[in-house]
């Protein structure tokens, strides 16, 4: 069998062995993006010297809107964040002052977590804004997952290229690597304990972990989840920060 009929194969091959990445992208958007979304959980931060555990609940309506408050322990309470399209303010009750973040300030850290602002303003779909290659499959805690390598079609994006593993059954993303242009790794997310909500599946705990610091990275732990609900649209809104 000459060259040329090997190549042709093994073309063939890759192309019946991989799905189209934007079928996988879109299926992965189904699961975790919803019209109508409430969620409360905690925040487990891993710090050099204690862990600080911090309670919250959070509010969102498409990939434009949502709105969290944190509700403990006592220093966190009240601290609330509002996120409208580009824009994000948040509330401090201690200084009773409304401070909206830009520019560079979007990268600080989020209460002392590994997700920053940035992290938390990316909703929108992920085949918006990265063009995607399937490039392998393996198998995470006992699941077969595609492997999809990213790079970014437009120029407002937090990290530059994606690598994620997606569950090829329940079309959940279990690992993502998160790089810089240069190609440089800067942060590692591990989604684990995927339940059914309805007729979608979610991680129900997902670890944010910034290789460029030490320790065991951030826990989000959600121990509610509704999906599709009515929210007041004054939720929405500055005035309800101060409320």
């Amino acid at each position: 069998m000459n060259a040329f009929i090997l190549l042709l194969i093994s073309v063939l091959w890759t192309g019946l062995k991989f799905p189209d990445p934007n079928m996988i992208l879109d299926r992965v958007d189904q699961n975790m993006l919803s019209t109508t979304k409430i969620l409360e959980g905690r925040m487990i931060v891993y710090g050099k010297r204690n862990t600080r555990i911090i309670t919250f609940r959070s509010y969102s309506e498409g990939i434009h809107k949502s709105f969290t408050e944190y509700l403990t322990p006592a220093r966190e309470a009240g601290t609330k964040m509002l996120k409208l399209k580009d824009n994000l303010w948040i509330y401090s009750p201690a200084a009773d002052r409304i401070i909206q973040l830009s520019g560079h300030m979007l990268k600080q850290s989020v209460m002392g977590s590994d997700m920053s602002y940035e992290d938390m303003m990316e909703d929108r779909k992920m085949k918006d804004v990265y063009d995607a290659t399937v490039t392998g499959e393996e198998t995470v805690d006992g699941r077969k997952c595609w492997i999809l390598e990213l790079n970014a079609k437009v120029e407002d994006v937090a990290y530059e290229k994606m690598k994620i593993w997606v569950d090829q059954l329940r079309y959940v993303p279990l690992r993502e690597e998160l790089y810089a242009k240069s190609g440089q790794l800067l942060k590692r997310v591990v989604m684990s304990d995927v339940k059914r909500f309805g007729d979608r599946w979610y991680p129900t705990k997902i670890n944010y972990k910034d290789v460029l610091k030490n320790g065991k990275g951030t826990d989000f732990i959600i121990t509610r989840l509704q999906l599709g609900v009515k929210i007041d649209e004054y939720i929405f809104t500055k005035a309800a920060l101060k409320k």
